[in-house]
Order: structure tokens, then C-alpha cells, then sequence
């Protein structure tokens, strides 16, 4: 029988700090946990804790600390630092696991853990598994000669700055260039502009204010009409927009142009096809914009689509051997740099991309231009059936027909919502738009309507209610995770 997670997502665990699992009593009861179950395997482990600027985070990390402690374990605390920094600490620091206390994109409200192996990666479902099944036995505090000591890394910035200096070629710097960094209020606040400065940029900043509460918040991956906004204001070449705990990027150039992740992966792979070190693959997700798959594969590059989520292209990369990965919204891969998706990394990847050639953003995606897209989520009443309406496979069937190959029709049911999402790509937006709209209403009428951008230079979202008004960015981002429903037989 499969085991069932209670606890853990797809990415780590995530909720509202106050309301179970984010509580302290259950974060140090986690941490006992999590410390059991590495015990197992090392005599003595020891842990990282980093986290972003949420007020909450110091009542967690405290809770956290205590739970390792009784278990045995010693810590050493990072203080703000990018989820991406933690992970490559974890590894350097030869330690046991690397913990991040982040809720990345979302408002202060909320927060939640994510875990890193001695690697530098993601844990598997197993490891998750048995931390799981350790939660339900009950914490036995060790002797108080074994308790687990704890630490503070004074210069963990100082070693994460270094590290991403180190990604970005010796041969070629960034003098010359105008750059406004948005770090979201969030854990990059302070080693962002350091990254870009130390490498010869002229750099200004927004979104490096914290107070505890302000993270996200008009600012960063998820609002990058902020950046936009300042780029011009200031007659900057390029702004780089991370979010709360710095694992994506979004790219503004100076006329207000946002580049997004499925096109900054592309030029990823045109660049070191350019340098004659041609990626075997790509992995993007079922939402990659169709454009970098045909760009792709003129190129002979092999692309595959895993599930949305950086851990599904993560896995994907990982059993095919391939470098180069990544989604929409800015979570990058490139293994031979980083283990995980790093918005800073992803950056220099790109900027060093346009400084060796020569070329801005722009010219450097000729000839790729982003499919529109239409995403529609339909209300579901309590029960319905949407798996057994024949008119919605019928409707998809014929729309799949008329995009003849140049589009594609992604269908899923919310997991959290009743909510059906209808996602349709093609060469023509108003093509896209009707599509989607007739295959919602086999359903029921549209309560929500995503108008995604239909022109290669605007690439942002808006959320708009029938009532007028938009949804916040966490609805927003959660619109996103959509999965491709199989034909009917």
C-alpha cells in the first residue's frame, strides 16, 4: 500500500503561521523528527537553518533548534539567506541537511520548510515517508551529555556571494552595465546587489527594506511591474526581479520588457549551443510555452515536459542526464552550476549570455516569439462530475483538430479549489481566447479568467473576477499548476 504524506508537498511543507503544521510546537516536534531519522545513518548530524525575512521566521527557527537539540543533532544558523544559498552551504559545509524557512513567493502570513540533502538537493518521497512515520511515535529527549549544540555562521552571505561569483565566467564582467535589483523584501536583500556589484555593475536596488511583514509585497518575481517601472525611471540596461527566498528570476529590459523563465531557459540553451556546447535536452514542465519547444527542436535539441514543479523537472534532468531545465515562472536549472534552481545563478547565466556576444535580451531572442495563452478556471459544484462530461472531451477533440499540431489544450482540476482549469496555447491569441472559452463552457460559465499576455513583450498575468477586481498573487501563482488531462477512450 502507498504511503499517504500528511504533512509534506510537493515542495516541502507550506501553510498559515498559526494554524497547524505552521506552529511551533509542531516545528520542534518536526525537527525531533527529522533529527531520529537522520540519526539512523550518522552518529552525530548536523543541520543548517536559513530562512527569509518573514517576522515569523525567528519563532520557527527557535522551535526548530530545540526539536534538533533533543534529538541529538547540532546546529548551525545562517540567518537571511536564499533558499539556493542554503543548499549550496549544506554542501560545502560537508553537513547532514540543509533546512530553509520560506514560504518563497507567498505573503507574510504564511511560511513553511523546505529540506536539502548532504548533496545539496531535494529529499526523496521516502526520506519524507519516514520522517512522517517518525512523527508518530513520540519525542524521547536524549541525555543531556548528547543534547545538540548550536552556532551561529557569521559570514554565510559573504560564502553564498562568493559561490555565485564563481558561476559567472573570470574571462568577461558586468562593467558597463546599468542594473536595478529587486530582492523582494526577501532573503536576497542583502547579498543581490553585493553579487552584481562585486562583478562590475552599476547597481540601484528596491524591495532590499524588510520589516518582517513586507516581503513580496508590490515587489519582486511576482509584481514585476515594480521593476519595470524603476528600470525606465533610472535608464537601466536590464532589472533582475527575484522573489522571497530568491529561487526564480524575471528579467526587465530597459524599455519595460519582461522576459520570463521559458524564454531566459531558451537563451540558457542558445548560448552554450553557441559556444559549441550543445545541451543534450531540456526539461521544461506541461506549461512551457510551446515556442522554446519548436525553438528547441529546430535546433536538434531534445525537449520533454515533466509535471509543473522545479522538483519534477529536477527529477526528469536527473534521470536522463541532462544539465538544462526550468519553468514560466522562473525556477532555472543548470546542474553543472547549482543543485537547485538559483534566481542569482539563472541571472549571471543569462547576463553573461548578452556581455560575450554582445547582444541585448532581445536580439538574442529573435525568432522566439511565446505562443498566446488563455487560461480559464471554471466553477465546479460540490460533487460534479467533470471527468464523465462527454461534451468537455468532445469540445477539446475538436479544438485539438483545428489547432492541427501549432497549439496545445492543457485541462486539470484544482487540487485545492473546486475549480476546473482550462489552459489553450496557439499561434493566434484571439484563436487561443475563443478556444478556451468554448471548451469552459461545456463545463459551466467561467467564474475566474486568467488573461495571460498574448504579445512576446509583455509577458505578465492578471487575474480578473467577473465581479470586477483582482485575486492576489499567491491565487495567481497556484493557477499555474496545471496538469494535461489524458483523452477519453
Amino acid at each position: 500500500m502507498t504511503f499517504k504524506r500528511k504533512y509534506f508537498g510537493t515542495d516541502g511543507i507550506r501553510g498559515t503561521v498559526g494554524r497547524p503544521p505552521i506552529t511551533p510546537d509542531f516545528m520542534l516536534r518536526l525537527a525531533h523528527a527529522v533529527g531520529r531519522v537522520l540519526k539512523m545513518s550518522e552518529a552525530r548530524p548536523t543541520v543548517l537553518i536559513g530562512k527569509d525575512t518573514r517576522i515569523s521566521g525567528y519563532m520557527l527557527e527557535s522551535a526548530l533548534q530545540s526539536g534538533f537539540s533533543s534529538a541529538g543533532v547540532d546546529v548551525v544558523l545562517l540567518g537571511p539567506l536564499p533558499t539556493p544559498g542554503v543548499a549550496y552551504l549544506t554542501r560545502a559545509q560537508r553537513a547532514s541537511l540543509g533546512v530553509v524557512i520560506s514560504a518563497s513567493h507567498n505573503a507574510f502570513p504564511d511560511n513553511g520548510l523546505k529540506f536539502f540533502s548532504a548533496q545539496g538537493t531535494k529529499l526523496s518521497d521516502e526520506w519524507e515517508e519516514a520522517v512522517e512515520a517518525a512523527l508518530a511515535d513520540s519525542p524521547t529527549c536524549v541525555d543531556s551529555a548528547a543534547l545538540g549544540r548550536a552556532r551561529r555562521l557569521d559570514d554565510a552571505a559573504g560564502r553564498y556571494i562568493e559561490f555565485c561569483k564563481s558561476t559567472f565566467p573570470h574571462d568577461l564582467s558586468l562593467r558597463g552595465l546599468r542594473l536595478v535589483v529587486d530582492a523582494a523584501h526577501g532573503a536576497a536583500y542583502q547579498v543581490a546587489p553585493a553579487v552584481f556589484h562585486e562583478l562590475g555593475a552599476e547597481v540601484s536596488c528596491i524591495g532590499v527594506e524588510p520589516d518582517g511583514l513586507n516581503i513580496n509585497q508590490d515587489v519582486g518575481a511576482t509584481h514585476p511591474e515594480a521593476l519595470a517601472a524603476a528600470v525606465k525611471e533610472r535608464g537601466a540596461d536590464y532589472g533582475i526581479a527575484l522573489d522571497g527566498d530568491a529561487d526564480r528570476v524575471q528579467i526587465v529590459d530597459g524599455s519595460g520588457r519582461l522576459f520570463n523563465g521559458d524564454e531566459l531557459l531558451w537563451l540558457m540553451a542558445a548560448d552554450r549551443m553557441a559556444r559549441g556546447d550543445t545541451p543534450a535536452g531540456v526539461v521544461g514542465t506541461l506549461m512551457t510555452n510551446m515556442a522554446v519547444e519548436v525553438a528547441l527542436r529546430g535546433a536538434g535539441i531534445a525537449f520533454v515536459r515533466s509535471k509543473v514543479g522545479d522538483r519534477y523537472v529536477l527529477e526528469e534532468l536527473e534521470r536522463r542526464g541532462w544539465l538544462l531545465g526550468g519553468e514560466g515562472c522562473g525556477h532555472l536549472l543548470a546542474l553543472d552550476k547549482q543543485t537547485t534552481g538559483d534566481g542569482l545563478v539563472s541571472a549571471l547565466q543569462t547576463l553573461q549570455a548578452c556581455v560575450r556576444r554582445g547582444r541585448t535580451i532581445a536580439r538574442l531572442l529573435d525568432g522566439v516569439a511565446l505562443f498566446p495563452q488563455t487560461l480559464i478556471n471554471v466553477q465546479l459544484a460540490d460533487g460534479q462530475d467533470w471527468m464523465s462530461n462527454g461534451r468537455l472531451f468532445d469540445e477539446r477533440a475538436r479544438v485539438e483538430a483545428e489547432l492541427n499540431g501549432a497549439g496545445r489544450v492543457v485541462i486539470r482540476a484544482s487540487g485545492t479549489e473546486p475549480l476546473l482549469r482550462v489552459m489553450v496555447e496557439a499561434r493566434d491569441a484571439g484563436q487561443a481566447e475563443a478556444c478556451a472559452r468554448r471548451i469552459a463552457a461545456t463545463v459551466q460559465t467561467p467564474a475566474l479568467l486568467v488573461r495571460h499576455s498574448t504579445r512576446a513583450d509583455e509577458n505578465s498575468c492578471e487575474l480578473v473576477s467577473p465581479h470586477g477586481g483582482n485575486s492576489s498573487p499567491a491565487v495567481l501563482a497556484d493557477m499555474k499548476i496545471l496538469l494535461t488531462l489524458p483523452a477519453q477512450s
